[in-house]
């Protein structure tokens, strides 16, 4: 195999200019031409080889599969008239016999997340595609971020028109932002991490900035003369000029939320993105060697594929699902299951000046576009958007669909608007789900949470955050998605909050079930759903094409979100209800308060604790049943942990190991000692 000099994976890469793309000569047929490993290298637990590369692959953009990019026609092209890209990739092989999987995993704006939310590993926990000895994949994806070692890269070209450079206004935002300068494209979860595309014009008179304290707030005008576009790090304002930087003189408050508008140039062909995932999973499943004979290391290995996403790479699982690139270009099926995780909307990939590491919050980056419809895997007919579509169309039509496990925690419902996914936009109705598809929701967990989290407050929010983990949930499904792909066993049922069974509503505190806690503000809030117009050259279909920048909020179209109902803990009453809610020491939410503002606090939930004894919970005015109460003695804690544990394992959605940690962790714990 061809061996790099550089030695180290990244180090190959400089930092992308405008226009500027390492062309290759490749052969006419569109798919991965080459690789290049960089370094093997022992990776533990388990014996397991880590392989790091890069692949270099193009595409035909005369091929209806790929027609679906945005700009693609605008991207240079090499000799063979093929649009090219290259991404980093990595492998985690067995030195032993593989099982015949191959899982990948889509990073998170650059990073490796399944050995957390399949193990995790870092707390002693071998993960899941270990212990079944999986081949694990992960290979960049998304063309916006800075080279780092740190992060899985891909390089795709910048559109000209013509060789002109394109240009087009680009809205972003700042968030809990401090000091005098940042980058162009930083944002609340963005950071420094993504490159950004710079301003045509030093004129800061051709650009508005505002500010706001809450999302809802009219925005006030920042004077041009006020901010730059320049770096303030060394120079006092206005700084060295900087096309892809802002200084403000006096510096930003964390306080606010800052909107800028300006002119920009040199979009790149982001929607690659989708391609090179396909290309590399595919050629690692069908083929022996590259186009130099550099062999396929995983070659002959590989009889299933599956596909993770986490959050953000969630939101590319939907949208690389409803693109139709789970059809390669030979016409094969790329994937045949998928777990889109913590994700009930799409992302804003396959966009000119495309900013996919924003996010969807009641507060953080609110009118970014990541929630057009369709919501649903299902066709339906969207009367608020007036189409009748589903998530599977395309791949219905070629026959190309995976086996796919939806997972969600309670934040997406409060923060994700994971409602919509299976209900109608008036919430009416719920809506079918299709026999290859599963849902589930991991009842009052928040967005993220480790095993053995000790609960803290998160800056700015209320109350202490959420420690209850579906971690080992989500072990247990993705053994119980790789026997339904593999041997067509019958996952388990879908679990998720409906309608029909009122576990589903508004979210008033008397139609929720929510308790009056002592301490706790209940004030409903939620990240509510209004359909945006981004003018006529955005496809919100196909979540493509050019955003008018700012969008058009259309009154009175209001989609209905709708929230999980809860028991008299304020516990969610649907979905998958882990020890820590079937036996619970507290009450957990899917969402948090700031305190300043009254807003969702970020994607963090809460953790309120009972009282120990009714003595304590009376004196307090908790209505609800203290420790003492629940369990008698500490025994009877552990003996409640026991017996929901063994519930969770017979209906296969915990495994038996997990389920003795749970009871490990009961008989540790000091609950009534």
């Amino acid at each position: 195999m061809k061996q790099s000099k550089s030695g180290s994976a990244g180090s190959w890469r400089t930092v992308m200019t405008a226009g500027a793309m390492l062309m290759l000569s490749v052969s006419a047929q569109a798919r991965i031409t080459d690789i290049e490993i960089l370094s093997i290298a022992p990776s533990g637990p388990g014996s397991f080889d880590q392989i790091d590369g890069i692949a270099r692959g193009a595409v035909d953009p005369n091929d209806p599969r790929n027609a679906v990019i945005t700009d693609i026609h605008l991207a240079p092209r090499n000799a063979d008239g093929l649009v090219e890209y290259i991404t980093e990739f990595r492998i985690l092989r067995p030195t032993a016999e593989a099982n015949g999987v191959l899982l990948y995993d889509v990073v998170n704006r650059g990073n490796v997340l399944s050995e957390l939310v399949f193990g995790p590993t870092v707390l002693g926990v071998p993960s899941i595609p270990r212990e079944r000895r999986y081949i694990s994949v992960w290979s960049g994806w998304q063309g916006d971020l800075k080279p780092s070692p740190a992060r899985l890269n891909l390089d795709v070209p910048v559109a000209t028109q013509s060789g002109t450079p394109i240009t087009g206004t680009v809205r972003t935002e700042y968030l809990n932002a401090s000091g005098s300068t940042l980058d162009l494209s930083s944002g609340a979860f963005t950071g420094n991490s993504h490159l950004s595309y710079p301003a045509v014009s030093p004129d800061t008179s051709q650009a508005t900035l505002t500010r706001r304290l809450r999302e809802t707030d009219p925005r006030e005008p920042i004077p041009s003369s006020e901010f730059a576009f320049a770096d303030c790090a060394a120079v006092p304002f206005p700084g060295d000029p900087d096309p892809t930087k802002i200084c403000l003189n006096g510096g930003f408050d964390p306080a606010y939320i800052y909107e800028l508008l300006y002119e920009a140039k040199d979009p790149l062909v982001l929607g690659l993105g989708f391609a090179a995932t396909r290309d590399l999973v595919s050629f690692l499943r069908h083929e022996d060697a590259d186009d130099d004979g550099t062999p396929n290391p995983v070659a002959g290995d590989v009889e299933t594929t599956l596909v993770h996403g986490t959050s953000q790479s969630g939101r590319y699982v939907r949208g690389f699902l409803q693109l139709g690139f789970n059809e390669d270009e030979s016409g094969k099926r790329v994937f045949d299951g998928a777990n889109p995780h913590i994700a009930a909307g799409r992302i804003p990939l396959n966009v000119r000046f495309g900013q996919p590491g924003r996010a969807y919050g009641e507060r953080e980056d609110h009118l970014f576009p990541a929630y057009e419809s369709p919501f649903n895997w299902h066709p339906l007919r969207d009367k608020i958007a007036n189409h009748s579509e589903g998530l599977l169309d395309r791949c219905r039509r070629s026959n190309t669909c995976p086996k796919i496990m939806q997972t969600v925690s309670s934040t997406e419902y409060w923060q994700g608007r994971a409602s919509l996914d299976a209900t109608d936009a008036f919430a009416r109705h719920d809506v079918g789900i299709p026999g290859n598809v599963r849902m589930f929701l991991f009842s009052s967990t928040q967005h993220f949470a480790l095993p053995g989290t000790t609960p803290s407050i998160p800056g700015g929010c209320e109350q202490l955050s959420n420690p209850n983990s579906y971690v080992p949930h989500m072990r247990a499904l993705l053994v119980a998605l790789e026997q339904w792909v593999r041997e067509n066993r019958k996952p388990p049922k879908t679990m998720i909050p409906t309608l029909r069974k009122r576990t589903l509503a508004t979210s008033g505190q008397e139609s929720l079930g929510f308790p009056d806690i002592p301490g706790v503000l209940y004030n409903g809030t939620y990240n509510e759903l209004t359909l945006i117009d981004y003018g006529p050259l955005f496809e919100a279909l196909d979540e493509s094409g050019i955003l008018l920048e700012p969008p058009l909020v259309i009154d009175g179209a209001d989609y209905q979100v709708r929230l999980p109902t809860v028991d008299a803990d304020g516990n969610e009453i649907a979905g998958i209800r882990s020890p820590d809610i079937a036996a619970p020491i507290g009450t957990y939410t899917g969402w948090n308060i700031i305190s300043a503002t009254g807003e969702l606090c970020g994607l963090s939930g809460s953790f309120v604790p009972f009282a120990e004894t009714r003595a304590e919970r009376l004196a307090a005015g908790d209505p609800r049943l203290s420790l003492e109460e629940r369990y008698g003695d500490h025994q009877g804690y552990v003996d409640a942990v026991r017996k929901a544990a063994e519930k969770l394992v017979r209906k296969r959605l915990l495994l038996p190991a997990d389920a003795d940690r749970f009871v490990d962790t009961a008989q540790m714990s000091d609950v009534l000692k």
